[in-house]
């Protein structure tokens, strides 16, 4: 058996794996029944398995990034309908516009375009200083209590995910790299089969040869390589 593990695809060496452990537990070759070898290629592959698939990150970056949409979109709303009644002053309560936006200018009115850490920070200290009693009676005279409720929510929703996005992040970058648990899978599974083919000319080894050897010749032509089939140690 001949075959250069490195040259095959992630999805190629697990589906190689996978039938190498399921031919070797289908009860037909007593002589690897239990062998150590075997047990240890197993559980480097259920450390590969667990991990080969898994995205680089949590793969919540849509939806922190539509969460993020969703709180600017409040804000922009809030900050151009006080902007636009504060000027006009025939109106009834246009100075409490007027004082509501002036809290706006203290905290960024281009804070929907900063970092998310530095909006976060500044869309708290402002829903605070909205929520002080003064502020809240000018934002009920103006019947913007439903409006600066729908922020306060949509900046509640991004922080959850946000977290949650950062904590997954974390547990990714914690687990193993999936680059050294292949080179583990590498190496236990060459060393099985350097010894199937150590012991290839031994009868009862030569059925459990042959059948392997055919799974590694199926794995050589699905990543394309060179079909040559000579006898030799896997690379």
């Amino acid at each position: 058996m001949k075959i250069t593990l490195r040259k095959l695809s992630t999805k190629d060496l697990a589906t190689l794996s996978q039938r190498v452990i399921s031919t070797s537990e289908s009860g037909k070759y007593p002589v690897i029944n239990n062998h150590p070898l075997l047990a240890e290629f197993k559980t480097n592959y259920a450390d590969y398995d667990a991990v080969y698939t898994k995205m680089a990150f949590s793969g919540k970056g849509n939806e922190v990034a539509n969460a993020d949409r969703e709180r600017d979109l409040a804000f922009t709303n809030l900050k151009t309908f006080l902007s636009s009644y504060r000027k006009m002053v025939s109106l009834p309560n246009y100075q409490s516009a007027e004082d509501l936006y002036s809290i706006f200018k203290q905290f960024g009115l281009d804070l929907d375009r900063m970092s998310y850490s530095s909006q976060t920070a500044q869309m708290k200290k402002l829903i605070e200083e909205l929520e002080k009693p003064e502020n809240s009676q000018k934002l009920k005279a103006l019947s913007l209590e439903d409006a600066f409720t729908d922020m306060k929510n949509k900046q509640a929703a991004f922080e959850t995910l946000f977290a949650e996005q950062a904590s997954a992040n974390a547990d990714l970058r914690n687990q193993k790299s999936a680059s050294g648990i292949r080179k583990d899978l590498e190496r236990s599974l060459k060393s099985f089969l350097n010894l199937i083919t150590a012991m290839k000319n031994v009868s009862d080894w030569k059925l459990f040869y042959a059948d392997i050897n055919e799974l590694v010749k199926a794995a050589k032509n699905s990543n394309n390589l060179s079909p040559n089939n000579g006898q030799g140690d896997p690379q």
